[in-house]
């Protein structure tokens, strides 16, 4: 089944202690679409200035993934410059130029109708929104948000949450969301907020699936998901949107949604996040094969065996 994702791609210059990179491809809708690709087809919304060029397109399409809803503007694309030279977990960011993306209005193409998930990435929730209404059949639809829109647009926000199945934020996110220091009941908090699901990353930790249909105190209202121990991480900025790629795009690529398909997706999407902290921006994902993500997937099925 097809996924239509709506985000952002840009260009980002990240500093690690790794090293440096100047304006390489980056975007969550540019990480998400890549690992999601893995495992089914993959179509795009978002919008792209004059400095967008062949060499970017080629990413996108190596991986089949169907680019007609990126809007080419006039002007310059989205771009970030940070730094991890002081927490690989948290990014200190030196520059945000909005520029196209400052306007950006999506449109989504008669021929993504069909898409039975929607995955709306962490843009303004007035725009999640928009599309979420104007996708009325779309069967599976999850999203993520960050901090900035959960401090000052929470109205938005909220309202956004009532049509998402499943949120993906992170366990500092979750807890502002909730306003309540304790993970666990904010967690349940965020649940009553519309979604059924909530994924919560905790970057090199993992992550934990929450979901409502369970009763409160039952052992199975959870899910924990390992992250693999990595000898190296070079750079960490796209891990979370690949790990809702890998998630998402797991789940898209089943017949039958179980218990056990969400389970397997959450190592999935950590199997793609684990890789995509492997080398700057998208490189490690753009040369990835699905024999590695599969025999990573093992890895971490091991690692969780008791005997």
């Amino acid at each position: 089944m097809a996924i239509t994702v709506v985000g952002s791609v840009a260009f980002d210059s990240i500093e690690t202690p790794a090293g440096r990179r100047d304006r390489c491809l980056g975007g969550a809708a540019t990480y998400f679409s890549l690992a999601a690709s893995f495992f089914t087809d993959v179509r795009v919304i978002a919008v792209v200035g004059e400095d967008f060029g062949p060499a970017e397109q080629s990413v996108f399409e190596a991986r089949g993934i169907d680019t007609q809803g990126i809007e080419h503007a006039d002007g310059k694309s989205f771009f970030w410059e940070g730094s991890y030279l002081e927490n690989l977990n948290e990014a200190k960011t030196h520059a945000t130029e909005l520029n196209v993306f400052g306007t950006f209005d999506p449109k989504i193409p008669p021929a993504y109708g069909d898409s039975d998930f929607l995955f709306l990435a962490n843009i303004d929730p007035v725009l999640q929104r928009r599309v979420r209404q104007a996708t009325p059949n779309a069967k599976l639809v999850a999203g993520d948000t960050m901090n900035y829109w959960i401090k000052d647009h929470k109205p938005a926000l909220l309202e956004v949450l009532k049509g998402l199945d499943i949120l993906l934020i992170n366990d500092t996110e979750t807890r502002m969301l909730a306003g309540n220091p304790n993970l666990v009941q904010a967690a349940r908090h965020v649940l009553t907020l519309g979604p059924r699901m909530l994924v919560v990353k905790h970057g090199e930790y993992g992550a934990t699936l929450f979901h409502k249909s369970i009763p409160k105190g039952q052992e199975s209202e959870s899910f924990r998901a390992p992250a693999l121990p990595l000898d190296e991480v070079t750079d960490p900025t796209g891990a979370g949107d690949s790990f809702a790629g890998g998630f998402f795009g797991y789940l898209a690529s089943q017949s039958e949604l179980t218990p056990g398909s969400f389970r397997r997706a959450m190592f999935y999407g950590s199997v793609m996040g684990s890789f995509a902290v492997e080398r700057f921006g998208t490189e490690r994902l753009q040369e990835l094969t699905r024999e590695e993500i599969d025999h990573r997937f093992r890895l971490f099925r091991e690692l969780t065996h008791l005997d």
